[in-house]
């Protein structure tokens, strides 16, 4: 069996640390692109219920495939963890785990796909076009599902590692490839929602072939190396598997909680109409944008929090979480001010129904001002994710949903206004549910 390459220290500074960020800075603000390229595509056919079906079928979507979410999640703070504590070839086990149990879980959502759409779209009040518009865009992207539950795999071992630019390049080409095919698919071939989500299911599956060719780059070894140098004791482990699987059990409750946030919020605007519905999908654009920016710093304090904790080093976890946040704040703030200054246009040019648009504007302050709000939610995220505590993230994501659904109930009457204050609300409830248990975290990590 060959001996696997040394592992490397990564340096915690201001500028390694925006080093690190700034490619997943630039991947992850690509990544709403996927959602806008579809909104944008289907929006401007002027057809307001295939809008709002691929809107719908999206939100169902993402509730079906997050729910595996941690995929990423988890693999991310097991693999700083293994780094920290110099374990090589527990790091490279731990990709070649994350890819298996991904292509099983995502045939298994494959076999099962008509009974899930069937069932989440009976749950829903879209009415029966645009219930048919979600259905044809849910088939397509079920056709990717092995492949996307693939990508988070292997993303989540390139995070924990702090191989960003390698994230990126997967995320670039994957988005590359969306965008070609939705424009043949709808524009060419004229399929409508099913044709948008076909592209973007064939596009998860060209990143599955990227992420497989760059986990080969930096003299880390190819896939085919791994298993060559793993033996199924090492990948089989069952003191490993337990603990993968207690993490990713906890983190999986707590995705599908904060999805379910997302599905009462997509139908409570199906309540108010298929306008009202598409609009908040559009300004939902804006809200993907900023949290995938700052989960640029997120997901860089996963990495360097999880690799103190691997190293049991208290002065790294908390340098870490200050450096990461202090960076946070400052991106959440000239987000807001962009949104605020430059929104508009940017609705109208993702839909051209002067409805949507309407109210979209209407309620775009709301939008542009999340970004601030929800800074702190997804920065705590990152930090319990790379310590892999994922109890704690659980009982703050159920907590805030729960008191979200309750807040929303309570603002029914208040129609589009009731809405969004409670959706606004629901990430200052996360952070606070995140940030009572900080104190907790910081004691248990070493004194080093």
């Amino acid at each position: 069996m060959s001996s696997a390459p040394p592992l490397t220290r990564p340096n915690l500074t201001r500028k390694a640390i925006f080093t690190q960020a700034w490619p997943i800075m630039i991947g992850q603000a690509s990544v709403p692109l996927v959602g806008i390229v579809d909104t944008a595509v289907i929006g401007r056919t002027g057809d307001a219920a295939a809008l709002a079906g691929v809107a719908l079928g999206a939100t169902l979507i993402g509730l079906v495939f997050w729910s595996f979410g941690f995929l990423r999640m988890g693999m991310t703070g097991l693999t700083s963890q293994a780094q920290g504590a110099g374990q090589r070839h527990e790091v490279e086990a731990l990709l070649l785990r994350g890819i298996a149990i991904g292509l099983a879980l995502g045939v298994a959502i494959f076999a099962l796909q008509v009974p899930l759409s069937r069932g989440a779209l009976a749950l829903m009040s879209g009415g029966e076009t645009v219930s048919a518009e979600a259905a044809a865009y849910m088939h397509g992207r079920f056709m990717g599902a092995p492949a996307a539950l693939t990508v988070y795999a292997i993303t989540g071992w390139l995070f924990g590692l702090g191989r960003t630019r390698d994230a990126l390049a997967l995320q670039l080409v994957m988005n590359a490839a969306n965008t070609a095919f939705d424009l043949w698919f709808v524009i060419g071939l004229g399929w409508g929602a099913f044709g948008v989500g076909v592209g973007t299911a064939l596009a998860e599956l060209v990143a599955v072939i990227t992420g497989l060719v760059l986990v080969g780059r930096d003299g880390a070894g190819t896939v085919i190396g791994f298993v060559r140098r793993a033996t199924r004791a090492q990948v089989l482990d069952p003191a490993r598997l337990k603990l993968l699987f207690a993490v990713n059990r906890d983190i999986m409750i707590r995705t599908v909680a904060l999805l379910l946030l997302f599905v009462w919020f997509a139908n409570a605007g199906a309540r108010l109409g298929a306008a009202a519905l598409a609009a908040n999908h559009v300004l939902l654009q804006f809200i993907t944008v900023a949290a995938c920016v700052l989960d640029a710093f997120a997901f860089t304090a996963e990495a360097r929090v999880g690799h103190a904790v691997g190293g049991r080093s208290r002065a790294e976890f908390t340098r870490a979480i200050r450096l990461s946040g202090e960076l946070s704040l400052l991106a959440g703030a000239l987000l807001s001010a962009l949104f605020l200054l430059a929104g508009g246009p940017v609705i109208d040019f993702l839909t051209t129904d002067p409805q949507v648009r309407e109210i979209a504007h209407r309620f775009l302050p709301f939008a542009a001002i999340l970004p601030l709000i929800g800074m702190p939610s997804w920065m705590l995220d990152g930090v319990f994710v790379g310590a892999t505590q994922g109890r704690a993230m659980r009982n703050a994501a159920v907590l805030a949903t729960l008191s979200y659904i309750a807040l929303d109930l309570a603002l029914r009457s208040e129609g589009q206004f009731g809405l969004w204050i409670a959706f606004s609300a629901s990430y200052v409830l996360r952070a606070g549910a995140l940030g009572v248990q900080l104190p907790r975290l910081v004691r248990t990590i070493g004194h080093g």
